[in-house]
């Protein structure tokens, strides 16, 4: 399966995926965003012919790419589809997987594809921003139509940009002149709405906020905690999920979701017994694990990732 593919998108804590995901011959794995393919290629190393793969991914893309990788591979199914539609694809075939891995974040070729809007680095690109190009919504219809009141509570909420309420004034303003149409024109407007101090510490000032339409745009919170339950409680028993987060928002869902389904007995502790029925569904199998210095230096994208794993119960 000799394929070069890290021009398009480098696994990140790809060590640490597959050996939480414990993979095993003839077993059922599910890939929920494929991407370029990276950790789709080290699960179908381990299967070895034996045992099944299902790849989602919505981006057009990704689907494309990862159909040249895994050309002639008959353990691979690839689904065009957002994974939090996976657990119904699931129930629907009754497969119950051995093994789940959802990685959170962008593809470095999202990133560097100069048509999809999604970097600041460049100044000439259309702000499109949409992982699946069927669906409608774009950043430039949100910088252009929604309300100022909308932009703030989309960039404080979704980015955490304290300079939140001065970038959605400043938006608003920019376009009753001329219509926000390119990545250029939005990095000169943040740049004017956070102060010079600021904008000399820390990363690109634009970060934050190209961060928030992305999210905003793609809906990318919208029942991630939902997915991520209905997708654990899919696994058979001893089954592992592995996710990886890329920003405190989504790390907060993961945690948070892992730790409601780790949960037992949720009634009243003053509760002389217990009413609710309620009962562990999985096992935490690690504390947040990070990138290490080296993966960091190789792939400086990596440096905010965090891998949760756990087991049903």
């Amino acid at each position: 399966m000799a394929f070069d593919a890290q021009s398009y998108h480098k696994p990140i804590l790809a060590e640490k995926c597959i050996e939480f995901l414990n993979v095993r011959q003839g077993g059922i794995y599910v890939d929920c965003t494929a991407g370029g393919g990276g950790h789709s290629a080290l699960i179908l190393e381990k299967l070895s012919g034996k045992g099944k793969l299902l790849a989602f991914d919505k981006d057009d893309d990704a689907i494309r790419f990862c159909a040249k990788r895994f050309e002639g591979c008959g353990s691979v199914e690839l689904i065009k589809s957002d994974f939090k539609n996976a657990a119904r694809f699931l129930a629907e075939k009754g497969l119950k997987p051995d093994g789940i891995l959802m990685d959170l974040g962008i593809s470095s070729h999202q990133i560097d594809e100069k048509s999809r809007g999604f970097s600041y680095m460049s100044r000439d690109s259309a702000l499109d921003m949409r992982m699946d190009r069927i669906q409608s919504l774009t950043a430039k219809e949100i910088l252009n139509e929604y309300d100022e009141r909308k932009i703030f509570e989309i960039v404080r909420d979704y980015g955490e940009e304290k300079f939140a309420s001065k970038i959605a004034k400043n938006i608003v303003a920019f376009r009753t002149v001329q219509p926000i149409e390119t990545t250029g024109q939005l990095n000169d407007i943040i740049d004017a709405s956070i102060p010079l101090s600021v904008r000399k510490k820390g990363g690109h000032p634009a970060k934050r906020t190209y961060q928030a339409l992305r999210i905003a745009v793609n809906g990318e919170l919208d029942g991630l905690g939902e997915a991520i339950k209905e997708l654990a409680l899919s696994l058979r028993a001893g089954g592992r999920m592995v996710v990886l987060s890329f920003h405190s928002l989504e790390d907060r869902i993961v945690k948070q979701t892992f730790k409601e389904l780790e949960a037992d007995c949720v009634c009243d502790k003053n509760a002389p017994i217990c009413v609710c029925g309620k009962r562990r569904e999985i096992k935490i199998l690690t504390k947040p694990v990070s990138p290490d210095k080296s993966e960091i230096d190789d792939n400086p994208r990596a440096a905010s990732a965090k891998l949760r794993a756990c087991e049903r119960v």
